[in-house]
C-alpha cells in the first residue's frame, strides 16, 4: 500500500473509482510500471504505436484516467503517455519530491529515458503544469513543445482568498465529512459541475495525505534559459493561479513563450469548450 493512503480501505476506494473512470473511458491502452530512483511509477499508454509521443500530466490530487478524459481526441494523433504522478491518489508508488528543486524534472527525464522517447510533447493541467516546467529546466533536450493549462509554477492567488475559499471549507469536510463542504470548494475552482471529481475527491479528502506545501514560482533567471516552445492556456476567474498576472508575468519571463490565451469565463479547472480549444491547439501543432 502506498504510504500516503491513511489505510487499506481508504486505498481500495479511491482505486475502485480510478478503474471505473478509465472503463468508462471505453479506450485500448496498455499498462506500465517504470521503476525510477525516485520509486515505481504507473503509466497508461494509448493511441496509435507510431504517433508522435505525448506525455500528458495531470494536476493535484487527480489520476492517469483524469487527464485521458480532459483531452481524449489527442489519441487520434499521438502516441500518448498518462503518467499516474507519484505521491498523488493513484497507482504511483513513488515517494513525494520537493517541489523546491529540480527533482521533479529529474524524475521525468528518468520516465523518458526509460521509456526510449525523443522529441516529445509535453501537456499538463496545474500541477501538471509545474512538473512540465520542472522538466524543461532540468534538461528540456528531449521535449517538443510544452502545453501548460492554468499551470501552477508562474503566479499564485492571494491567500486570503484561498483559505476563505478553498482551505476552509476542504478541512471543514476532512473534519465532518458533510458533503455541502466539498460542494462549496468545488464550485470555486470548476468552471462546470463535474459529478467524478465530486466523487473522486469526496473519498481523496478522507483517505489520502494531501501535500499541503506552498507552491513556489519559477524564478526569471531559471524560466529565461527554457528554450522549448511553451503555449500558455490561463483562466481569468482563477483564485488558484489567476489568469490576466500569469500571462502578463509569463510574457515577461518566458522567451519561449509561442502563444498566450486567456479564458475570460473560466474558473481553475476549465470547462468541456476549453479543454476542446486546448485540444484542438495541440492537435493541429
Amino acid at each position: 500500500m502506498s504510504i500516503f493512503f491513511k489505510s487499506e480501505a481508504g486505498r481500495a476506494a479511491v482505486l475502485s473509482l480510478y478503474d471505473q473512470k478509465l472503463q468508462d473511458l471505453g479506450i485500448e491502452y496498455q499498462s506500465q510500471t517504470v521503476r525510477t530512483q525516485f520509486g515505481e511509477t504507473h503509466l497508461l499508454v494509448t493511441g496509435p504505436v507510431d504517433g508522435p509521443p505525448l506525455m500528458i500530466v495531470h494536476g493535484s490530487n487527480g489520476c492517469a484516467p483524469i487527464a485521458l478524459e480532459t483531452y481524449p481526441n489527442l489519441t487520434k494523433k499521438y502516441r500518448v503517455y498518462a503518467v499516474d504522478v507519484p505521491a498523488q491518489p493513484n497507482k504511483s508508488k513513488g515517494e513525494r519530491l520537493s517541489m523546491s528543486d529540480l527533482s521533479y524534472g529529474q524524475w521525468m527525464n528518468e520516465l523518458l529515458i526509460h521509456l526510449e522517447l525523443e522529441d516529445v510533447t509535453l501537456a499538463g493541467f496545474s500541477f501538471g503544469g509545474l512538473i512540465i516546467l520542472k522538466t524543461l529546466a532540468f534538461d528540456e533536450s528531449r521535449i517538443k513543445a510544452a502545453y501548460l493549462a492554468a499551470p501552477a509554477y508562474i503566479v499564485n492567488g492571494n491567500p486570503l482568498k484561498l483559505l476563505w475559499n478553498m482551505f476552509i471549507p476542504m478541512k471543514r469536510y476532512m473534519k465532518t465529512a458533510k458533503p455541502k463542504h466539498i460542494r462549496r470548494f468545488l464550485s470555486e475552482i470548476f468552471t462546470d459541475d463535474d459529478p467524478f471529481a465530486l466523487a473522486f475527491l469526496s473519498q481523496v479528502f478522507l483517505h489520502f495525505e494531501m501535500d499541503f506545501t506552498p507552491v513556489p514560482v519559477i524564478s526569471k533567471k531559471e524560466a529565461g534559459r527554457i528554450r522549448t516552445p511553451v503555449t500558455l492556456f490561463a483562466a481569468k476567474q482563477d483564485l488558484v493561479f489567476p489568469g490576466e498576472r500569469m500571462i502578463k508575468r509569463a510574457k515577461r519571463i518566458f522567451p519561449s513563450l509561442r502563444q498566450a490565451v486567456l479564458f475570460e469565463d473560466s474558473k481553475h479547472v476549465q470547462a468541456r469548450v476549453h479543454n476542446d480549444q486546448i485540444e484542438k491547439f495541440i492537435m493541429e501543432a
